[in-house]
């Protein structure tokens, strides 16, 4: 079996075939009229056509050719005849039958010709004239062993997606999840405004940061790790109804749940409190779901769950109780310790009493199948929400869990600017003692508070519901996740002068 390599030559030998020709193997027009998807679905003999794709087969014999060509919307085939199609016309990129032995599997082309169907009643298009359009030098994969592996896959998605089909589905669905998205958002008179992604502070989420230089301002900045205090800046500036759909950033592992980077989602509803937006989430993932997949039934990790269904509601300090027998207001960090041992609960040298109660919270929340609301969260992991006047020890705080996971956080949001600062004062002596995931202090936030912000109710998901409902790991889920840096074998050795 050839080597990639010397698969490789040989298309390099008929690209130079081709230019000698005068052919030009990349040409910037395409005239393309015809959609390959639509025109099976209305396929009438006798109509004539142009249409552009990707040759995916190739087969023949003598005086006849065919060519099955494929673009994003469908396959079909092409029947060339010798003493039908035009000659070479070099300088428009257009083969003549003598050229076509200088194409190969995976090269694009543009056919003009009429639509017929085979004796088999297969539909086709006779060429009359056939263009190239772009010329590939390394075949796709179907026809050597360079996508045996999910490593590979993931390094070239652009293979994935051409030879996968529903990888290649996958990401229209994921586009589809974030356009579903904006439409019930823009329905309900929300504003999409979007917020700067570099921050002299970062905050609204628990997590590590990464930092980087502007060197117009000569100053250190942060990714962000949310969308949060810049929105509810917003909501204090006079908007009512805020959202942004956008990148974050946050520095931890890589994990079947979470990716440094990933898409996320966060809105802000000004007069509204927490049970408000209980219910308008609900609705917003059954509209998504229903939009995106055509139904709220989902299987997750051996979770089934119906986003229809009634939410229950799981108290946060009674489900640890009831699981481990501890109550989290009346512990110490010994008593967590050993928990954690016990169970077989991993923890970090920087781990305080709010990560290692949180962490007992976790492994009750993989058992979760949903849809259910948690709720009654402790003041002491939501340094941003309003507390509760009935409890002051929890917070009006509500994060979704179907699949085994928590799906979002919301609460209504904390407006007192001297409480606000109290928290991040807490939040910062956190910091000081090692936790880098805690939030930093945000003075000029707190200055925002201080000239006024009515209540709110706030709300973020990451694309983590996507791949929840898709049923697929975080990596699995985007169309590029990071990977340590790596050069194909191949292409070291085709380029060692340079690489």
């Amino acid at each position: 079996m050839a080597t990639l390599q010397e698969l490789r030559a040989e298309r390099v030998e008929k690209l130079d075939k081709l230019r000698k020709l005068g052919v030009n193997p990349y040409p910037a027009v395409a005239n393309r009229q015809h959609e390959i998807g639509a025109l099976l679905e209305d396929f009438s003999e006798g109509e004539a056509v142009a249409i552009t794709g990707r040759i995916w087969a190739s087969r023949g014999h003598g005086k006849l050719r065919f060519f099955d060509v494929r673009d994003e919307s469908g396959e079909i085939q092409l029947l060339v005849r010798a003493d039908e199609l035009a000659e070479l016309d070099a300088e428009n990129s257009q083969l003549g039958f003598e050229q076509l032995k200088l194409l190969d599997i995976g090269d694009f082309i543009e056919v003009s010709g009429a639509t017929i169907s085979t004796k088999t009643g297969q539909p086709s298009v006779e060429v009359k004239s056939l263009r190239l359009l772009t010329k590939s030098l390394r075949p796709l994969p179907d026809s050597w062993s360079g996508l045996k592996d999910k490593e590979t896959r993931l390094r070239r998605r652009y293979l994935d997606t051409n030879v996968n089909q529903d990888v290649h589905d996958r990401f229209v669905r994921r586009s589809k999840f974030w356009t579903a998205t904006r439409e019930f958002l823009n329905k309900q008179q929300f504003l999409e405004i979007n917020i700067p992604v570099l921050e002299h502070t970062t905050g609204g989420a628990d997590a590590k940061p990464f930092v980087t230089h502007m060197d117009a301002l000569d100053q250190d900045f942060y990714l962000r790790i949310s969308h949060e205090l810049p929105l509810k800046r917003l909501i204090g500036g006079g908007y009512e109804k805020v959202y942004d759909i956008g990148p974050r950033f946050r520095n931890e592992d890589i994990t079947d749940e979470h990716l440094p980077e990933h898409i996320g989602l966060e809105w802000y509803w000004a007069y509204a409190d927490w049970q408000d937006g209980m219910k308008f989430v609900e609705e917003m993932f059954r509209y998504v779901a229903n939009e995106v997949w055509g139904t709220t039934a989902f299987t997750h990790d051996d979770h089934s769950f119906d986003l229809a269904d009634e939410w229950q509601q799981l108290d946060y300090a009674r489900a640890i109780r009831d699981r481990f027998d501890i109550d989290i207001y009346d512990t110490s960090l010994e008593q967590v310790q050993q928990l954690l041992k016990d169970n077989a609960i991993e923890t970090t040298k920087t781990d305080n009493l709010p990560r290692m109660i949180d962490k007992l919270w976790k492994t009750i929340r993989a058992e979760v199948r949903g849809p259910a609301w948690l709720i009654n969260i402790p003041k002491f992991l939501s340094p941003l929400a309003k507390s509760s006047p009935d409890a002051p020890q929890v917070v009006q705080r509500f994060q979704p869990v179907f699949g085994g996971s928590e799906m979002g956080n919301g609460f209504s949001e904390l407006n007192d600017p001297q409480e606000q600062l109290a928290r991040f004062v807490e939040q910062t002596e956190l910091r000081d003692k090692g936790d880098d995931e805690a939030m930093m202090l945000d003075i000029d936030y707190v200055e925002m508070l201080e000239y006024g912000m009515p209540p709110t109710c706030g709300w973020g998901h990451s694309e983590r519901v996507f791949w929840v409902l898709e049923g697929v790991s975080a990596r699995e889920g985007v169309p590029f996740p990071q990977l340590r840096s790596e050069l194909d074998a191949t292409t070291r050795d085709i380029y060692a002068d340079i690489v």
